[in-house]
């Protein structure tokens, strides 16, 4: 248990307070810049002492963050992918912890929205909407690979039961909705949703990675949890078409972005006020070495690159025809968000540790905290493997090899 006397969760899955519903794109990048102007001030103290930013993941619910990417057919936002890469971006610039906190939702959402009946949509959409949050229960961690699936929806006479234990449950311990995968007795994958309280659901506060340190993503433990078979929606074979795994990777692709941006404004900061030159640079401030100069231009083209593929692949998706889409469509979307995330790994590995050598031995003193970039850079970027991402576009432009199909693509 990773959990200290500062964390009371004992109520963060009580209904919440009635949340807004964001229809504009200017309305929603404001909310964002909100959510990471109350957020900056606390994320080195909050990643020291390992306590949660439960103020600012409150108001990003309360504002209608939650929904914007809901259609308006359902009452949600209907924001573009654009936007949505946007907040999580402004948000993980100031505390990435925050930004992945609700990276699941969307993903859920767009899952909810791929492959749920009518009924289903209107029913888990409400709730969002209301201002609910989903969090991911899973995957598993005593299996072969992150897809393979343990955990047991089983009939027990009137009622369905699902067991199992999942792990990297990132947002579970912070949902008013658990969403896991598990078999039924057919061995037909699902998607299950336990709203909660529910008996027999336990979410374990015991994620000890080195960075995202106050994301919870650890365990959740499911014993004979009652399940309603209408909150039940079935996984979609691996060559259906769909933009979940597109989403979740642009949103994970924001995220990193994000850290970069994140690093390299405190590597800026810290250069002008708190660094001091090196000997033989013959200058009076640390910003005027030339060296360090052009090694900041450098990283500032890769930054802005970054940003730039980030923004056409989320165009590549608001583009895309959901009505009709087909597998390649759907690798085209696929395809645009792993060259950014190439990029958007890169480049935060690369201004958190450049954020250190600019700064000098000082920059490494505890009480700054600039080692949590690289951390949390370091820690975000293994979600999947990056040397994947250059195989699929490889593959993809010279052998016109569509990418597989799943929420790591």
């Amino acid at each position: 248990m990773m959990n200290n006397k500062h964390h009371q969760y004992h109520d963060l899955w009580l209904p919440p307070e009635t949340a807004q519903v964001i229809t504009r794109d200017d309305d929603a990048i404001a909310a964002a810049k909100a959510v990471a102007a109350l957020a900056l001030p606390g994320a080195v103290e909050r990643d020291r002492e390992r306590d949660y930013p439960l103020e600012a993941l409150a108001l990003f619910s309360r504002s209608g963050l939650g929904s914007i990417s809901i259609p308006r057919a359902f009452g949600g936002g209907g924001l573009s992918y654009r936007t949505v890469a946007e907040v999580f971006r402004l948000i993980s610039a100031a505390d990435p912890s925050l930004g992945q906190i609700p990276q699941n939702h969307f993903g859920i959402i767009q899952f909810v929205l791929d492959e749920g009946t009518l009924a289903q949509q209107e029913a888990i959409f409400q709730a969002v909407i209301a201002g609910q949050r989903l969090g991911n229960g899973g995957p598993e961690k005593h299996t072969r690979h992150t897809r393979e699936v343990l955990a047991r929806l089983q009939q027990q006479g009137d009622k369905w039961r699902l067991t199992g234990e999942k792990f990297y449950s990132t947002g579970a311990l912070f949902a008013h909705i658990i969403v896991t995968t598990a078999l039924e007795d057919n061995d037909q994958p699902v998607m299950a949703f336990i709203p909660r309280p529910a008996a027999g659901l336990q979410v374990i506060d015991d994620w000890s990675g080195i960075g995202q340190r106050t994301t919870a993503s650890g365990t959740v433990r499911l014993q004979a949890v009652v399940v309603d078979p209408a909150w039940v929606i079935p996984l979609p074979d691996s060559h259906k078409p769909g933009l979940r795994g597109p989403l979740s990777q642009l949103i994970q692709a924001a995220i990193d972005a994000g850290i970069a941006r994140g690093a390299f404004d405190e590597a800026s900061d810290f250069i002008r006020h708190h660094s001091r030159p090196w000997v033989d640079a013959g200058v009076e401030r640390n910003a005027d070495d030339p060296y360090l100069l052009a090694d900041v231009g450098r990283l500032h083209i890769e930054l802005r690159a970054a940003d730039a593929l980030l923004r056409r692949a989320a165009q590549v998706l608001d583009e895309t025809d959901v009505s009709l889409l087909t597998p390649e469509s759907a690798a085209q979307a696929s395809i645009a968000v792993a060259e950014a995330k190439v990029l958007t790994t890169e480049v935060a590995l690369k201004a958190s540790e450049k954020l250190l050598e600019w700064g000098g031995s000082r920059a490494t003193l505890s009480v700054h905290g600039l080692d949590r970039h690289w951390r949390n850079a370091r820690t975000h970027t293994l979600h999947d493997p990056v040397r994947w991402k250059y195989h699929a576009i490889g593959n993809y432009y010279l052998n016109g090899i569509l990418p597989v199909r799943h929420a790591w693509i």
